[in-house]
């Protein structure tokens, strides 16, 4: 049985680790692309040089061609330009400006990989995440059950590290999940969240959760305020849990970016929500009974993606 296909657009620290990430799971042949000349081929070949040492035994390359990707059965999208100061001005660009120089990154990349790829399965990385999952969209043609994002994965595995931490229990015992935008819209939901089946507000106090559920939000800032540049050991994590569903045909529910049209009343936008996650892609959206609070936080996560989306001009 041949071993499945995987395409990393983006060579840079997320990408790189998620070569990483499925090279040790041994998940499937993987393809790095990046338009930096030798960026892809050199992490490919470094790569490859510990599959002796670590015991993992698939094929890796990289390149600046395309024609390397054909007939992929997973492509991972992580290209596109992170929000960065101006060394001069010391100003950050306009969100919508940001918005639009992703959204001609994005586009250009989803036209190749889908046109050599026509099968493929597209998984979207980013940023900002639910916008760019409408250019993938729109771009491939394909499906929506073909085109999904990376959010919730991340933001709910920092929930979980960081309740972890403060009772001093195994991460494997956390349960939970954490829905919306990515950041600062995102939807906790401590309801839901529970240790071993024991309800987390058994465990501790209000004031402590809150604490917990805001450090999460600011999740990526904090790491960014560390190292200077963003975080990429957890976000490819969360992007390789979707891969390992998706091609080992796991039906796992993961908070996932997908398209809504009519789930939660929510019509036609990309929204972090659980979804059965296997061989044909988002095979099942989750429509949980949320409370008004819930509801209320997930309307005014959707309103911030859709005021995002807006700028596309689709």
């Amino acid at each position: 049985m041949a071993r499945s296909k995987v395409t990393i657009v983006g060579a840079g620290n997320v990408g790189a680790t998620c070569a990483h990430w499925i090279a040790g799971k041994e998940l499937a042949d993987v393809v790095l692309v990046d338009i930096v000349e030798g960026m892809a081929s050199g992490k490919a070949l470094d790569l490859g040089q510990a599959g002796p040492v670590m015991h993992f035994d698939i094929a890796l390359s990289g390149s600046v061609d395309y024609d390397a990707t054909a007939e992929s059965d997973l492509v991972v999208i992580t290209a596109g330009v992170p929000r960065r100061k101006d060394p001069v001005t010391g100003d950050y660009p306009s969100r919508d400006d940001l918005v639009r120089t992703n959204q001609g990154i994005v586009g250009e990349v989803t036209r190749r990989v889908a046109q050599l790829s026509p099968d493929a399965i597209l998984l979207v990385v980013s940023n900002p995440l639910d916008a760019m999952c409408h250019v993938v969209l729109e771009e491939s043609g394909f499906p929506s059950q073909r085109v999904v994002g990376q959010a919730g994965a991340l933001d709910t595995a920092r929930y979980k590290a960081f309740i972890a931490q403060e009772l001093g229990v195994s991460v494997r015992d956390v349960h939970g999940m954490v829905l919306g935008g990515h950041g600062d819209t995102m939807v906790p939901l401590p309801r839901h969240t529970s240790v071993a089946g024991i309800p987390v507000r058994e465990l501790m106090d209000e004031e402590t959760l809150q604490a917990i559920i805001e450090r999460t939000r600011q999740g990526g800032g904090e790491i960014v305020g560390l190292l200077g540049y963003s975080g990429f050991y957890a976000p490819s994590a969360g992007t390789v849990e979707m891969v390992e569903a998706i091609l080992r045909d796991r039906k796992r529910v993961i908070p996932s970016a997908v398209l809504l049209n009519g789930e939660y009343g929510i019509e036609g936008l990309y929204v972090g929500v659980p979804a059965v996650l296997g061989a044909g892609g988002v095979e099942r959206i989750i429509e949980m009974q949320l409370n008004d609070e819930e509801r209320a936080m997930l309307e005014h996560s959707a309103a911030a993606v859709r005021s995002v989306v807006d700028v596309l001009g689709y």
